[in-house]
């Protein structure tokens, strides 16, 4: 009798949006860790659902379900007593089952703790980005086991990847609508990012998502095609080449360059600019095109007292270098933005340059272009690769 009120009453609030969240505690299963679950409703490729995050002792795993699913988990959950308490927040009443020594449950309601029904929008599930952990995808890259949880040695890249998508969900989101939104990876490795960028775009954005990776290793090239066939992923497909030489056949959506060495990020913007991304990413490495110009040169001006030590040249080398790439791409209308990808515990090169394609100026183009040759004359450098191979002015 408690548990179908309970049930009545969890369906009652889904009914008439009075529905904030819902927890079920005391765990006395049989599932190693686990301490509770809590759910709350989320919209999901602009369909009701109800997502559950399973706290256990060092992870959380996150899974989302059909509502009449949902209904049915929580019901079977709490009457093979595996939750001994459950605990319906809705904006008029909280609403508690709970067993008591014997086994005999009870049910009582209390004030509202919450006056509003919370935000649906899936997309602010903090560091759960990736969404359900139980995916094919991320047992085949050896972040998760069977059973959805996090491997400990693969913690650091589960939140690097969950960071990444955090850091991009709202250019994302923002993405002009295509019949066909086309993604290319450059320099993908071993897909971690690759994959997840894929699966958020499809499953939790809704677009119609084409996804490439360019990688010149061919072991990885052919790991990752047997990852995305083993987890059924459509329109997913990794090649084997070099960013400089690969040649789309029409133009690119997303271009995504992480951790490309030295001018392989730059031959990324190229491509990017030549097939007329509409969101270039890019999180460079190995700065070394400018630096060898700065030590060669050793220009005299205000920052000389610095340049001299040989760490902080470096950083200023990778400062300079990143700045022009970030000034190229406002030469061609891109709003552009410079932030931390990642924190230094996880990766040393931190730095993401992020470009969505707005409107040309002719004006600041030519503001640039001034911009850039008292930039070359103050620090003594030749020429910037980029610059070089755009064709600007400088």
């Amino acid at each position: 009798m408690a548990l179908s009120l309970f049930i009545e009453k969890l369906k009652l609030s889904l009914n008439n949006n009075t529905f904030v969240k819902l927890s079920l505690g005391n765990y006395k299963g049989k599932e190693p860790n686990l301490k509770n679950i809590y759910a709350k409703l989320v919209i999901i490729k602009r369909e009701h659902k109800i997502s559950f995050t399973y706290r256990y002792k060092t992870n959380d795993i996150t899974k989302n379900m059909q509502l009449i699913d949902a209904i049915n988990f929580i019901e079977s959950q709490i009457a093979i007593d595996c939750f001994n308490i459950g605990t319906l927040f809705t904006t008029t009443e909280n609403t508690i089952i709970q067993s008591n020594k014997k086994g005999i449950w009870s049910i009582k309601r209390e004030n509202p703790t919450a006056t509003k029904v919370s935000s649906l929008t899936h997309d602010h599930q903090k560091l759960r980005k990736v969404g359900d952990t139980s995916k094919k995808y991320l047992q085949e890259l050896r972040l998760t086991d069977e059973n959805g949880k996090v491997f400990k040695n693969a913690q650091d890249k589960w939140k690097q990847i969950n960071h990444y998508i955090e850091l991009l969900s709202t250019e994302l989101k923002n993405l002009p609508q295509r019949d066909e939104l086309k993604v290319v990876d450059m320099g993908a490795g071993k897909g971690y990012l690759t994959f997840a960028l894929h699966d958020y775009l499809t499953e939790e954005l809704g677009y119609n998502t084409r996804t490439t990776g360019i990688e010149y290793r061919e072991d990885l090239v052919t790991l990752c095609n047997q990852i995305a066939s083993n987890a059924n992923f459509q329109k997913f497909e990794f090649k084997q080449g070099t960013i400089e030489d690969y040649s789309p056949q029409e133009d690119i959506d997303v271009l995504i360059a992480l951790h490309a060495c030295d001018t392989a990020t730059d031959d990324a913007i190229f491509k990017g600019l030549q097939h007329h991304a509409e969101l270039i990413i890019v999180a460079p490495c190995c700065h070394k095109q400018v630096r060898k110009q700065l030590e060669a040169h050793k220009p005299k001006n205000d920052l000389d007292f610095v340049t001299k030590y040989g760490i902080f040249l470096e950083r200023h080398a990778e400062m300079l270098t990143d700045s022009i790439r970030a000034l190229v791409l406002e030469y061609y209308g891109y709003q552009t933005k410079v932030i931390q990808f990642i924190s230094d515990a996880h990766t040393p090169k931190n730095v993401m340059i992020i470009g969505v394609k707005k409107e040309r100026n002719l004006k600041k183009q030519d503001e640039i272009s001034s911009k850039l040759k008292e930039i070359y004359s103050y620090f003594g450098i030749d020429y910037h690769y980029l610059v070089k191979i755009c064709g600007i002015n400088s």
